[in-house]
């Protein structure tokens, strides 16, 4: 059976790019403080599995670039001949180097770093390079500007924004003198930002988008249900502060946990089915430690739509978290 028998795809907004409605990210776990084999099998199985797209960011792994590094290892020794049918995207925009010249969105930041995270994967360009926050004291004619001779340069195919607001993005919308092809937001039940106009933006102008966190780095799943485990994201400290998760969240999550059995879903996977719900959403990107965990993410594809009655069961869930910091 071919990869892409079971996989669905989507349009991105209004570009002739389809991608997987989930697609794997290497922002946790593909750094050098994991075993290169795993991260060997996660990838390649994805891959089999009909995920094209691996999502990265010059930033992503531990130390800094590793992630990059690791991506690259595997796409020549496994992948190279399927390059053509992956979709490679990486970012820049957070600190890289030393330096005044190692973060945000200057042109000289954002070409430098592009071409370090190529010599990294050993690639001549990637699919998709996004700036990777809005940058307060750089004219985003500038950010932009690079932006468009990234694409005539040939180092990347198509651009995007991560982390812009609706107004920000739909003012680069109109200065970007190539097509703004996505936009890569947080989105999650937990964090539903997006609905407050951007998601209005990006269907309006045919701009795509690739949501990142839809688990909530975690909060999303069964891990959580019954406090903090110990070997935890939160736990470690790393990007989760335990203050998060009160009671008035443990009480949502188990609720929703309540929904997802009755589908028989997982939380995880009744998560990523929500996100999904709106047509403008085209992927969620999705982190895995093991194959396993990527497999179970994957089946969420397999559900049921949610019915009017589930939307609203959740909505009333979520009501008592809405706007909090998670």
């Amino acid at each position: 059976m071919s990869r892409y028998d079971e996989m669905t795809y989507r349009r991105l907004g209004n570009s002739g790019l389809l991608l997987p409605q989930i697609s794997l990210g290497l922002w946790q776990n593909f750094g050098d403080d994991g075993p290169l084999e795993r991260h060997r099998q996660i990838i390649t199985h994805a891959f089999d599995r009909g995920v094209t797209h691996f999502d990265l960011a010059n930033n992503y792994g531990n130390p800094p670039g590793s992630a990059e590094a690791t991506f690259g290892t595997v796409l020549r020794d496994d992948l190279s001949k399927h390059r053509d049918e992956l979709v490679i995207s990486s970012k820049a925009g957070y600190r890289m180097w030393p330096g005044p010249y190692g973060e945000w969105g200057s042109r000289k930041y954002l070409i430098a770093s592009l071409d370090q995270s190529l010599r990294r994967m050993g690639l001549d360009y990637v699919d998709v390079f996004y700036s990777h926050r809005p940058d307060p004291n750089t004219p985003l004619e500038e950010t932009l500007g690079a932006l468009s001779d990234i694409v005539r340069s040939g180092r990347a195919l198509y651009v995007g924004l991560s982390n812009y607001d609706a107004e920000q993005t739909a003012l680069a919308s109109k200065i970007l003198d190539v097509p703004l092809t996505v936009h890569q937001p947080r989105y999650s039940m937990l964090d539903r930002t997006p609905e407050q106009g951007l998601l209005d933006v990006l269907g309006g102008r045919g701009i795509g988008c690739v949501a990142f966190s839809p688990l909530a780095q975690g909060l999303l799943t069964s891990r959580y249900l019954d406090g903090t485990p110990g070997d935890s994201r939160m736990a470690r400290g790393d990007s989760l502060r335990e203050s998060v998760l009160n009671e008035g969240l443990l009480t949502t999550l188990r609720g929703l946990n309540a929904v997802a059995e009755e589908r028989g879903q997982s939380l995880a996977q009744l998560a990523l089915t929500w996100a999904l719900r709106d047509d403008r959403v085209t992927s969620l990107i999705v982190g895995a430690s093991s194959v396993a965990q990527f497999d179970d993410n994957l089946a969420a594809l397999d559900g049921a739509p949610l019915t009017d009655d589930e939307l609203t069961r959740i909505d009333t869930l979520l009501a008592p978290v809405a706007g909090a910091d998670l």
